[in-house]
């Protein structure tokens, strides 16, 4: 097989557990998106913002004559629905997503994301300084997709969480070609920047480890809500050009694809080290909490301990996270949320919550950017 170079140690390990899984993630790690790499590839000599204009008509479902071949295509002759989706399954796991909300956005910065970018992945986000420059606005984002494909029908044809997550599929593959014309990508050793391997590993992430890292901070699921929470981000994952060949299709397929490719992959690199912890230092500002003493207290003495306690000990290490002094970490976030609930409750301002999900998620009155990097480094690129 040929493999990038970084991977070889990880597949022969992952190979003892799963010969076949092990040989399909190495495989992924060379594979992007055929038909959205074509895509922008033909969108690439026109003016950035002649590109929105076209794709916000297609995603509105509105006239594409002038439109190139390939985007005019993908828009009017799109491939049909995947046999399993079922637009009502989801309702369970949104129903479960509205009531856990605040446990399951903290764990996917805290635990998710973490686990994500663990891996080669974090090189391509280090590389266009995306996290360092719109590190807040990048994490907003993350929520508000979160809280569109989440909301009930917004996984139907145009709904605001289909267009997310179509506009996602978009940018991955503006990257990726950014990417790859530059000198810093290394193809033989890392494979595609932001490969197929990569985005499956990514997506169960983003439903099964939420799943489990939510429920060590008290969310609760019924096995109706955790199947449709899975469906919800499978389907997600689709629209997102992940090929079937290496999307999970339910909890079960998600953990053993994390398993898998968490051998598969070598051990955190810098790149992850810089990642993981930019995120941790970000998410106070995420929260509206703009004071230096109050984001330090906060990111020292509650995120750190919770991710830390949430990932396990020996990534944590790996990624140079500071050392907990507190023993029951998890135990004492669970009571502070009961109390804050209590307190929420008795001063009758349940909407707060509500409200502080918005804040934190990427909604301003522009609306919705269909804006594509013009620059593999964010410092050069126009915000999109």
């Amino acid at each position: 097989m040929n493999i990038p170079t970084e991977y070889i140690v990880g597949h022969e390990k992952a190979r003892l557990v799963d010969s076949d899984l092990a040989d399909r993630y190495v495989t992924h790690t060379l594979i992007g998106d055929p038909v959205m790499d074509a895509v922008v590839e033909e969108l690439s000599p026109l003016p950035q913002d002649q590109v929105h204009g076209f794709i916000q008509a297609g995603m509105h479902g509105e006239d594409m004559a002038q439109a190139p071949a390939l985007l005019r295509a993908f828009f009017d002759t799109p491939p049909p629905d995947p046999a399993w989706l079922d637009q009502d399954a989801f309702l369970p796991g949104v129903y479960a997503f509205q009531r856990n909300s605040v446990p399951v956005l903290s764990a996917f910065v805290t635990g998710t994301l973490i686990d994500g970018f663990s891996t080669l992945i974090a090189k391509s986000f280090v590389q266009t300084g995306r996290i360092f420059d719109n590190g807040v606005w990048r994490l907003k984002q993350n929520n508000r997709h979160q809280m569109e494909i989440f909301w009930p029908g917004g996984l139907m044809p145009n709904g605001d969480g289909w267009r997310l997550s179509i506009r996602i599929r978009f940018v991955h593959a503006q990257v990726r070609r950014l990417l790859a014309q530059t000198e810093e990508w290394d193809h033989g050793a890392w494979g595609v920047p932001i490969s197929a391997a990569h985005l499956g590993y990514a997506v169960s992430c983003f439903a099964a480890r939420t799943i489990k890292h939510s429920e060590a901070l008290g969310a609760q699921y019924t096995p109706e809500e955790r199947a449709g929470f899975h469906a919800v981000w499978r389907y997600a994952g689709y629209l997102m050009g992940i090929p079937e060949s290496i999307l999970f299709a339910d909890e079960d397929e998600a953990l053993h694809l994390y398993r898998i490719g968490s051998l598969c992959e070598p051990p955190p690199s810098q790149e992850s080290i810089i990642m993981t912890n930019a995120l941790i230092n970000s998410a106070p500002l995420v929260a509206g909490i703009g004071d230096r003493e109050q984001r330090e207290k906060l990111v020292n003495n509650v995120i750190y301990p919770v991710s830390r306690a949430l990932i396990g000990n020996d990534l944590a290490d790996e990624l140079m996270f500071p050392s907990s002094r507190l023993p029951f970490a998890l135990a004492m976030y669970r009571l502070d949320q009961r109390l804050q609930r209590f307190r929420t409750i008795l001063k009758r301002q349940g909407h707060q919550s509500f409200a502080t999900l918005l804040e934190a998620s990427a909604y301003d009155d522009a609306g919705l950017s269909h804006y594509l990097p013009d620059h593999a480094h964010a410092e050069r690129s126009r915000r999109w």
